[in-house]
C-alpha cells in the first residue's frame, strides 16, 4: 500500500545511495497501478497470490496478496516485508486491506487501511470513501506540516479510489477480458492519504505466461504514466523522475471466474537499477455463486 512499491520507488530514488533505509514492501502489488471502472458482469472469484521483489536482480522483498470478489462486495488483503540487503539494514514490512460493494458492475470502495513498519518507526492510513469521495482519512502519527507541498483540495478527494481498489481492474463486455482494451487509454484518480496523483495505462503487447506456479495463460502488458495532482512537494527528485518516466510497465491476468485483473508483474526503472515485482505463485478459482443481497 502506499505501503506500496510505487512509493517505495519514490523512496528508493530519493535516498540515492541508501534505497534501503526507508522502502517498506508491505503490500508489494497491490495498490501500484491500475484502474477500476464500471464493468455490467457480476462473476466470483479468489486469488490467493505471493510475490517477490528485486532491485537490480537483488532481492530486496516479497509479499502476499489475497482478494474474493463476491456477487455484491470484494476485498483484498496484503502483507510483505524486506529480505535480503535491506532486511540486513534494517527490518521493514507492512500490511493493507480494502473492501467495498460491487453495484451495477462497478467496484465501490468503502475502506482502505495500511500499516508500515521499520525498526521502531510504524505509520498507520486509513481511508473511509462513499460513492467514490473520501467521507474521512488519518494518518498516526500525524506527519508534521511541510508548507512546500501542493495542497490538496475538497474536490481533489471526489471522485477518486484507494491504491488497492485503484489495482482491480473490471472489464466491461462479455469477451475475452485479457485483451489490449484492457489497458487502452485508462486513467485513474487516486488517493492515498497523503497524496492525490493520477495512473494512466496504454497498450504494450500481449505475454504468454508458463512458469508462474497457478497460472499458465495470455496477460496484457501496460505502460503506466504517472501524474502528480496535489500533497507532493514540486522539488523533490523522486516526484519530478516518476512523471517524466515512460517506461514503467505493468502486466495484468485475471481472477478466475471474475472480469477482474491485477497485477503479475510491475516495472519500474530506477537510476539505482530496475525495481521489478514479480509473482512467484498466482493460485486463482471460481467460487460458488451465492445470491445477491437485496438490502
Amino acid at each position: 500500500p502506499y505501503t506500496t512499491l510505487f512509493r517505495s520507488c519514490r523512496r528508493m530514488i530519493a535516498a540515492g545511495s541508501g534505497p534501503g533505509r526507508r522502502v517498506m514492501l508491505a503490500a508489494t502489488a497491490a495498490g501500484v497501478f491500475g484502474a477500476a471502472w464500471a464493468a455490467p458482469a457480476a462473476a466470483q472469484g479468489r486469488l490467493d497470490a505471493k510475490y517477490a521483489v528485486t532491485l537490480a536482480g537483488l532481492p530486496i522483498g516479497k509479499g502476499s496478496w489475497t482478494i474474493a470478489i463476491g456477487n455484491d462486495d470484494f476485498s483484498a488483503a496484503v502483507s510483505g516485508g524486506t529480505t535480503g540487503l535491506l532486511q540486513a539494514l534494517g527490518k521493514g514490512g507492512g500490511t493493507g486491506s480494502s473492501q467495498g460493494r460491487i453495484v451495477g458492475g462497478a467496484l465501490v470502495p468503502a475502506a482502505y487501511v495500511t500499516s508500515i513498519m521499520y525498526g521502531k518507526k510504524n505509520e498507520t492510513i486509513r481511508i473511509n470513501l462513499a460513492g467514490g469521495n473520501v467521507k474521512d482519512w488519518s494518518i498516526e502519527p500525524e506527519p508534521p506540516v511541510d508548507p512546500r507541498r501542493v495542497p490538496v483540495t475538497d474536490a481533489h478527494r471526489r471522485g477518486v479510489w484507494d491504491p488497492m481498489t485503484a489495482s482491480l481492474l473490471r472489464v466491461p463486455g462479455n469477451g475475452d477480458p485479457v485483451s489490449p482494451e484492457v489497458c487502452t487509454n485508462r486513467t485513474t484518480a487516486i488517493f492515498d492519504g497523503r497524496m492525490r496523483y493520477e495512473l494512466q495505462l496504454e497498450y504494450r503487447r500481449m505475454e504468454s505466461v508458463k512458469h508462474i506456479k497457478g497460472y499458465q495463460g495470455p496477460a496484457v502488458v501496460c505502460a503506466v504514466y504517472f501524474k502528480p495532482i496535489s500533497g507532493y512537494v514540486p522539488d523533490r527528485y523522486a516526484i519530478k523522475y516518476l512523471a517524466t518516466l515512460r517506461d514503467m510497465e505493468v502486466t495484468l491476468a485475471p481472477i478466475a471466474g471474475t472480469r477482474v485483473l491485477v497485477p503479475l508483474r510491475i516495472k519500474i526503472p530506477t537510476p539505482i537499477g530496475t525495481g521489478l515485482v514479480q509473482a512467484t505463485e498466482f493460485i486463482t478459482a471460481p467460487t460458488p455463486r451465492t445470491a445477491a443481497k437485496t438490502n
